[in-house]
């Protein structure tokens, strides 16, 4: 089994012993030839789980519940009887993702219906439009002169829930979630509507007006909960609020990510990162003439933006050299397609609100101030895009960053990304900025206090983030932090914290950059820094096992001795 293993290895990256230091050839960007008996049930598992949920397809539904339980408890079974131990090691590495993943499906089921069970004592009406979107979706006959008199009769119980409300007993998470849910739910009821209306005219004779009656009164009613409950106001777009999903929730993605430390632990280690960039910034600031005054030295640093128009130049030439200097220094192959194919597109002045730096992969979407923006609005962009602040992240989102990262994971073990995490995704990214760190990649002063800008950015989101989800930190005291103590323009840093706790990203989402970044940093020390690997192997090897937890690619590039009970104990932080 040890040599069918290692020639696994052989077939990625010819290695040789020479002196006592393992070196590599030039990895080739080779077919992916690789085998594990659980990939075919791993497929069948995505393409049947998409189905499900495309035709249950309203969250929270209990025939929607009830018919994923049904599936993850099929799925627990049929992996189970699966003989561990006679497996491959891919196999094996599958066998263990896939188990994860079942079991963190089926604490999220549970923790979304016990979530729900909350919100559904401010709207226990919904089960009426539940019902009619199941009756559509089994094409039953729909009995308009009946349904009209329902819809009557649901109107009146929004009413009658609305006025039960008291504001001194609902929490505001969950009048914001009841909102968010009424919000959704009057999309379920319109498709279901807009089924019958017009195509059966008795329907639309009966059923037209009460359902517009209806449809106003859950308008209304959400409306009434964030302003009479959460206490934002229906003008007020641009509120931050979240959901905090506290501490025992923390712990179960936590788990799922195969990262052994309590929240408490890493908000530790985002403060210690923290704290290593602010003085790293003041030694800059010396070589600067500022003193010991960093806040002085970037704002110099934000001024050296370019006048309009100049941006896109700026970025493709980052981009390029980025390119040059990984292939120079042998640290990644970089296959020539990848080098050709990507592009750059402009960010829409209504998505810096919630973007106001790069996105990026095989297009990299480029912020910078419009002729429609304020004057303060353009400036802040402008000074927080600067060509300092941007060489540590045009790498991050292009080569060998977010794009090679997408290119590669497309080809090899492409079926792993069911497991997707952004402990793994933008980990990756931001190992880059770590270890380009540490090799020089930033020559002046103004380079390197870009540089240590982003990466104190990366530190202030674990602490904001995982405080915020404990309930310690508000959306403002967030925002105070990353202007206080990483220099973020004031609108910037709203736009992050927007960002962070609108619902589109999960928890531990922002927190995952830099600890995904130390995981990786932590195993590079290990495996090269050891002399087991070459830069270009280990970064190839990553590469071609696709978007796992970062445990488990330590497990595969240390060849460790697998169960089917395995859990990770690996402490990846070392303390400064």
């Amino acid at each position: 089994m040890k040599q069918k293993r290692m020639a696994a290895f052989c077939l990625i990256v010819v290695i040789q012993l020479a002196g006592g230091r393992l070196v590599t050839a030039q990895s080739p960007y080779t077919l992916d030839t690789s085998h594990s008996e659980l990939r075919p049930l791993i497929e069948r598992f995505m393409a049947d789980r998409g189905s499900l949920v495309r035709f249950h397809n309203v969250p929270n539904a209990p025939v929607r519940t009830a018919a994923l339980k049904r599936f993850y408890d099929e799925a627990q079974a049929q992996l189970a009887a699966l003989n561990f131990d006679k497996l491959s090691y891919d196999g094996q590495i599958d066998y263990l993702l896939l188990k994860n993943h079942l079991a963190y499906e089926q604490r999220t089921l549970a923790t979304s219906a016990a979530a729900f069970a909350e919100t559904e004592k401010l709207m226990p009406f919904v089960h009426t439009i539940f019902e009619w979107h199941e009756t559509r979706r089994k094409l039953a006959k729909v009995d308009p002169v009946q349904t009209a008199a329902r819809m009557n009769e649901l109107n009146k119980q929004i009413a009658a829930a609305r006025k039960s409300l008291d504001p001194a007993v609902v929490k505001k998470p969950v009048a914001n979630q009841a909102a968010q849910q009424l919000n959704a739910l009057r999309g379920t009821l319109r498709e279901w509507f807009n089924y019958y209306n017009g195509y059966d005219p008795l329907f639309s004779w009966w059923v037209e007006a009460p359902y517009k009656q209806v449809d106003a009164a859950l308008q209304s009613y959400a409306a009434h909960l964030r302003e009479r409950i959460v206490g934002v106001k229906a003008e007020d777009t641009e509120a931050i609020i979240g959901n905090p999903i506290g501490r025992e929730a923390l712990m179960s993605d936590l788990a799922y990510e195969m990262i052994p430390y309590t929240p408490e632990e890493l908000i530790a280690i985002g403060k210690q990162e923290l704290a290593w960039c602010q003085n790293e910034m003041k030694k800059v600031a010396r070589e600067m003439g500022f003193g010991d005054d960093w806040h002085a030295a970037l704002e110099k640093v934000k001024n050296t933006y370019v006048e309009p128009g100049k941006q896109t130049e700026v970025i493709r030439d980052l981009a390029l050299e980025a390119i040059d200097y990984v292939e120079k220094h042998d640290l990644v192959t970089v296959p020539q397609l990848a080098k050709d194919s990507w592009r750059m597109d402009m960010m829409s002045p209504e998505r810096q609100l919630v973007s106001p730096f790069f996105l990026g992969g095989e297009s990299i979407l480029v912020s910078y101030p419009t002729n429609t923006m304020q004057h303060e609005a353009k400036l802040m962009s402008m000074r927080g895009n600067n060509p300092n602040f941007s060489r540590a992240t045009v790498q991050h989102e292009l080569i060998p960053g977010h794009h090679l990262q997408g290119f590669m994971t497309q080809r090899y073990k492409n079926y792993r990304q069911l497991f997707s995490t952004p402990f793994w995704g933008e980990g990756w990214a931001l190992y880059w900025e770590l270890l380009l760190w540490d090799r020089g990649f930033a020559q002046t002063p103004e380079q390197k206090m870009g540089m240590l800008f982003w990466r104190a950015h990366r530190g202030a989101r674990i602490v904001f983030s995982l405080s915020f989800h404990l309930g310690q930190m508000t959306p403002q005291q967030c925002i105070d932090l990353l202007v206080n103590d990483v220099g973020h323009e004031l609108d910037n840093a709203t736009a992050e914290v927007r960002r962070s706790f609108a619902g589109s990203y999960s928890p531990l989402y922002q927190a995952a950059y830099l600890l995904g970044g130390l995981q990786f940093y932590g195993l590079q020390k290990e495996l090269v820094g050891g002399g087991k690997l070459t830069n270009r192997a280990f970064h190839d090897l990553i590469l071609r096992e696709n978007r796992i937890p970062v445990a488990l690619v330590r497990a595969i590039l240390t060849q460790q001795k697998l169960t089917k009970d395995f859990q990770s104990d690996w402490r990846f932080y070392a303390p400064r």
